[in-house]
């Protein structure tokens, strides 16, 4: 039977696949405090978080507090004010709305910021249609900004870094965005709980996997005519849709536009991407939130009413950070955790359903036969009770027994993201 894994064998791990030497980082027999906890999350925060080698790098720094316990009480408050001082003091994004680019040299990464830029309520992360050489986030600026303005949120209307047909998964791009809502939270006091993501066209197709790669960070999502990506039979029948979209929606709230009539975007891949939703609720139960609006007289344009219709059929839901049941099929390397689950080297198109017994204060994870090293789970008193034997189980076999351990190095690096809903106490690493 497994015992708690704490950072320094995370390290270990790193270290071996990375042909380093292995040895035991110095253990710390005290957390830092003053000006060495300054200096520590200062070289934290200048860690790139969508970096694998700087993921990694932030491990390597909290190392040695791995036994550390969570602070709790004063010490803890402290600990928080210090770690949101410094996230604060990073980039921000301009506070007034307006047209931007984000590098000046060479200038790329143009960007729209519009709505409620003082205490928003919300957050809309609003995507733009195009393709191939067509690329402007003035159509969704245009589109969006009074409807989100409306509901009192900030929205930013990011433009693709290369105009793909894909180009909201494109490499770089998506990492920019999560860079964003990060950057949005910290400039305007985004609640973390109120992010939302929607867009027409290909910026439907960028709402469907951005929000299913990311759907732990977002409260809603509203793609119109737009679909992901499907994967076709040989007789040109739809076998069903990417990896990583489907699955990791379970807990998503999402309204799906489509009209019958489209010419651009004809309704037969969003109408097989719902019917694989379907199969997936019978399979996992969940998606309880899903709804798919088909009408057949819009074309390839907005439902009645616009765009404000389109937010209205997700206004009003806030993200559920610590769901009891997790799908979660990884498709994005440096994307290594999903709600309360970690994967610091995640196999690609995996798929990990893990479900929360509070009663038997008990976590059951299956997996498809393939093995899931390195998969850790992250403990929070949201889900069990720390203070009792918690049991995990990996495909019906008993793995882990005991009382958690909680780890100064796991509090600090989940608390990182100035997220209560992804804060953690303690960490425990599946041992296959």
């Amino acid at each position: 039977m497994a015992t708690p894994l704490g950072a320094p064998s995370l390290l270990l791990t790193l270290a071996l696949a990375a042909g380093a030497p292995l040895q035991e980082p110095e253990r710390a027999d005290k957390p830092p405090s003053g000006r060495d906890q300054r200096a520590l999350l200062e070289a934290l925060f200048a860690l790139d978080p969508v970096s694998v080698e700087d993921q990694a790098a932030v491990r390597a720094r909290l190392a040695p507090y791995g036994e550390l316990p969570a602070p709790t009480g004063t010490k803890r408050k402290k600990l928080l004010a210090a770690i949101e001082k410094a996230w604060r003091a990073q980039d921000p994004l301009p506070k007034k709305a307006g047209e931007y680019w984000y590098w000046d040299e060479p200038q790329k990464g143009r960007y729209f910021v519009a709505g409620k830029v003082k205490k928003p309520k919300g957050l809309f992360i609003g995507l733009h249609g195009g393709g191939v050489g067509s690329a402007d986030a003035s159509g969704a600026h245009g589109a969006f900004k009074a409807a989100a303005a409306k509901r009192d949120w900030v929205a930013i209307f990011p433009q693709a870094i290369e105009a793909t047909e894909r180009g909201w998964v494109d490499a770089g791009t998506e990492e920019w965005i999560v860079g964003l809502i990060d950057q949005a939270r910290r400039t305007y006091g985004v609640p973390a709980d109120r992010i939302y993501i929607g867009g027409h066209s290909m910026g439907g197709f960028g709402s469907w996997t951005l929000g299913a790669h990311h759907a732990d960070l977002f409260a809603a999502a509203v793609p119109s005519a737009g679909a992901p990506s499907p994967i076709y039979n040989r007789d040109g029948t739809i076998y069903g849709m990417e990896t990583g979209v489907i699955p990791n929606l379970r807990n998503l709230p999402m309204c799906v536009f489509q009209s019958t009539d489209d010419p651009r975007v004809p309704p037969d891949v969003n109408q097989a991407a719902v019917r694989d939703v379907r199969r997936a609720r019978t399979r996992w139960d969940g998606y309880e939130d899903f709804e798919y609006w088909e009408v057949s007289d819009r074309g390839h344009g907005y439902p009645e009413g616009g765009t404000d219709a389109l937010l209205d059929r997700i206004d009003g839901f806030v993200r559920q950070p610590h769901p009891t049941k997790i799908t979660w099929q990884p498709t994005v390397p440096w994307k290594t955790r999903f709600y309360w689950l970690d994967w610091p080297a995640p196999r690609m198109d995996a798929l990990v359903i893990a479900e929360v017994d509070a009663e038997a204060n008990a976590i059951a994870i299956t997996t498809d036969g393939f093995g899931v090293e390195g998969l850790s789970v992250l403990l929070t008193p949201e889900l069990l009770d720390l203070d009792e034997e918690v049991s995990i189980t990996v495909d019906g076999e008993e793995v882990y027994k005991a009382i958690p351990t909680t780890s100064w190095a796991v509090f600090v690096e989940s608390a990182l993201s100035c997220d209560p809903g992804r804060r953690f106490e303690a960490q425990v690493t599946l041992p296959r």
